[in-house]
């Protein structure tokens, strides 16, 4: 499935805190999953000889057998490397070409990534507290893909991390025509190292259990994306708010001073239970702000509903295990909960 330097101390202590005894902070200390060492595939594809690219490639796919051919044939979307066609070797030279100098922009932001190895251990740990029986990635490996290629991927048997998608909210190519085109600065202040963390754990939980809350009314795929944010507190228990939604201190401030507003006026304007693309893209898609509603206010702000629903239910269900709350239907969620805001 395709869905930052080492100077991080506020978000190491929130992986590393998590060690407590209560409901939020089990204690996960003496839960045995493997150490993780980050192979560097980024390091290793920039520094092939762009003039003997096939070479390169054939060796490269022997030392990362597991991933190099989900980065060409997938990350990259050029196909297999195969002996009887030059296509993904001439793409793969071409974009190590024109990829160069992004990849000596990033080098000495990510020059060593032991804090992430922390961080993603700890991850790693409540994973496995919560859902023992699902099979941790065997690896973990950072990639520099295509602009628009994903920040984080997960591959038959490797968690790989595109650090393009972490270059910096103030990297020269968001503050380009094309890429403000492409990652508005709402989207683009994301893309800071603090979030590496959080995706690679939503992503996982999303492996776990796949959304298949597409099409759905509006209130079902609320509750959904919520739930997702619930299950990803509890992986990370010790997040900021603000990495956890991705909104801004001063949007979840606003979303906490106007729940009860937000909530009368989805009832108001009768969208619950619309399957309407563009009312959905509203609520639950990226925006600068809720169309609607003051300028204040997050995008996706459905999902912020959504989790104050499910945490409401929740309320009532002390003991439900998050296996057992993410296979709950939406709509019970709701109609149990008894969601009503002032």
């Amino acid at each position: 499935m395709y869905s930052r330097s080492a100077a991080l101390p506020l978000l190491l202590l929130f992986f590393l805190a998590g060690c407590g005894h209560d409901d939020n902070h089990p204690d996960v200390s003496g839960i045995n999953v493997p150490e993780i060492r980050i192979e560097r595939f980024d390091t290793a594809f920039f520094n092939l000889d762009s003039n003997h690219i096939r070479e390169g490639l054939y060796r490269l796919a022997m030392k990362y057998p597991d991933f190099t051919g989900d980065f060409v044939g997938n990350i990259l979307a050029v196909g297999p490397l195969s002996d009887t066609s030059t296509l993904a070797f001439d793409a793969a030279r071409q974009f190590l070409v024109s990829y160069l100098p992004i990849g000596d922009s990033l080098k000495p932001k990510y020059q060593q990534l032991n804090w992430l190895e922390k961080e993603l251990r700890q991850g790693y740990r409540y994973i496995k507290y919560y859902f023992p029986r699902y099979p941790l990635p065997r690896g973990v490996v950072t990639f520099i893909g295509p602009m628009d290629g994903p920040g984080v991927a997960i591959t038959a048997n490797d968690l790989a991390i595109g650090l393009q998608s972490y270059a910096g909210k103030n990297f020269s190519f968001y503050l380009t025509g094309k890429g403000h085109d492409m990652y508005p600065d709402y989207i683009s202040r994301r893309f800071e190292p603090e979030y590496i963390s959080a995706n690679c754990m939503s992503a996982l939980a999303e492996d776990i259990f796949p959304d298949s809350s597409d099409g759905r009314p509006l209130i079902e795929e609320m509750i959904a994306k919520g739930r997702y944010w619930w299950l990803a507190g509890k992986l990370m228990p010790d997040a900021p708010d603000s990495i956890v939604t991705g909104y801004t201190q001063a949007q979840l401030n606003w979303c906490a001073a106007h729940e009860g507003d937000i909530w009368g006026y989805l009832l108001q304007g009768n969208v619950l239970y619309t399957v309407d693309p563009d009312v959905l893209k509203n609520y639950i898609g990226e925006g600068p702000y809720t169309i609607g509603m003051p300028g204040a206010s997050p995008g996706n702000i459905g999902a912020w509903i959504g989790r104050q629903i499910v945490r409401k239910y929740m309320e009532t269900h002390p003991q439900l295990r998050p296996v057992d709350l993410m296979r709950v239907p939406a709509q019970a969620i709701f109609e149990d909960s008894k969601y009503k805001p002032r």
